[in-house]
């Protein structure tokens, strides 16, 4: 099995990034499942129903979320109605959407799960580890299971790489989004789960992680109120992600980053 995941999709840069560069990375990697944390795609903070429509006609077969899912009022009948569009698994019981979904491809299926970690996040989360723990006992990767890809979305390395640690060997991947910055440690633990601790952001990178410098600057330099309406950088965006490749045991073969864009060197096949 062949998966694309794509990071944090940030404003209008990163949505015309993804549609200006996904066809090529579809046509290199010839990937099974693709998957986009879409949750900052809507000026940064929130997803609107239109960009998920257009994230499917791309080819993204599911969009993961993390703590910007509900900043956008209008997406709540889209979560509620649609199993492709995901928020973290660990938000409190009865929160619209749904956290994880299986999803079926060219004869295999695959269990996508979106969880968020609680260290500087949100304090009202419940425990991640316990939250996919449950999941996992009533759909242990093997057997009709192809693969499990986790979307960990999380302020901390110590957080996602710990997370990851626990559940070697259990599940197939585990890429980290949230900080927008890729990190370089991706590579397979012992037990076979693929990790990367951020996949990165889509989006402008001449720009404090997707917004205008000027914007985020002030907040640095001035003791005044930050402001209402924060501002994305509109410069050409640059694609990050990585792509694993699961085999048939559903463990990880491989993970490599995905980097094509100005600004970052690019990195892909």
């Amino acid at each position: 099995m062949r998966i694309i995941f794509l990071g944090d999709v940030f404003g209008r840069s990163g949505r015309d990034a993804v549609a200006k560069h996904l066809p090529t990375l579809k046509n290199i990697y010839q990937p099974d499942f693709i998957i986009a944390n879409g949750e900052n795609a809507a000026h940064g903070f929130g997803i609107m129903p239109d960009m998920v429509k257009d994230f499917f006609a791309l080819g993204v077969d599911v969009i993961t979320g993390g703590n910007h899912s509900f900043d956008k009022g209008e997406i709540l009948s889209t979560l509620s109605q649609s199993d492709k569009i995901l928020r973290p698994v660990n938000y409190p019981k009865n929160t619209p959407g749904k956290g994880f979904g299986m999803y079926s491809k060219n004869g295999k299926n695959l269990l996508v799960i979106n969880a968020m970690g609680r260290l500087f996040m949100e304090n009202f989360l419940d425990c991640p580890f316990q939250a996919v723990e449950e999941i996992l006992k009533k759909y242990p990767l093997g057997g009709s299971i192809s693969g499990i890809f986790l979307d960990f979305h999380g302020e901390t390395t110590s957080e996602k790489m710990a997370f990851t640690k626990y559940f070697d060997g259990k599940v197939s991947a585990v890429v980290g989004t949230h900080t927008h910055i890729p990190t370089a440690d991706a590579h397979v633990m012992k037990g076979g789960t693929a990790y990367m601790s951020d996949a990165g952001m889509c989006g402008d990178y001449d720009s404090v992680i997707g917004l205008k410098s000027e914007v985020a600057l002030a907040t640095f330099f001035k003791k005044i109120p930050k402001p209402k309406q924060k501002e994305p950088a509109s410069g050409e965006g640059t694609v990050c992600g990585a792509f694993i490749e699961v085999g048939a045991n559903g463990l990880a073969a491989t993970i490599e980053p995905i980097r094509i864009g100005p600004v970052l060197k690019s990195e892909y096949r």
